[in-house]
């Protein structure tokens, strides 16, 4: 019994050391990824959001999109990609959805184009 329990945990730890990690980044570190060949930059607002601003260099992808997996399945999985949203939550079940689908290297934009924007970065309309 010892032995299965011990098993089981170290089963447990190497598959959690596996697992791709979506990390929270902020605006500066977004500026800097931005400035790597490669990264892509993913926009899961809602059309009428983007239509009143969005990063430049962003891919519109709506979260709500019955087509999101579809869509993003064109993006490139071995790239870095960040993703964004109007303050931070659709950004987080996007990455969230992003490890599931096999992407390696996920950022969030923590605080979304809402920081981006109080911050005075600019925005591309």
């Amino acid at each position: 019994m010892r032995l299965a329990i011990l098993l089981f945990f170290s089963l447990g730890c190497s598959i959690a050391f596996g697992q791709t990690v979506v990390e929270k980044i902020d605006n500066e570190k977004l500026v800097e990824l931005m400035k790597s060949p490669g990264v892509q930059l993913l926009d899961v607002r809602t059309p009428g959001e983007v239509q009143k601003g969005y990063i430049e260099g962003a891919i519109h992808i709506d979260y709500f999109d019955q087509n999101f997996e579809k869509l993003a399945n064109k993006l490139d999985k071995n790239k870095p990609i960040i993703v964004y949203c109007a303050v931070g939550g659709r950004s987080a079940k996007s990455g969230e959805r992003l490890v599931t689908m096999g992407f390696t290297k996920i950022y969030d934009l923590a605080g979304g184009i809402t920081k981006w924007k109080q911050e005075g970065l600019p925005l591309i309309k």
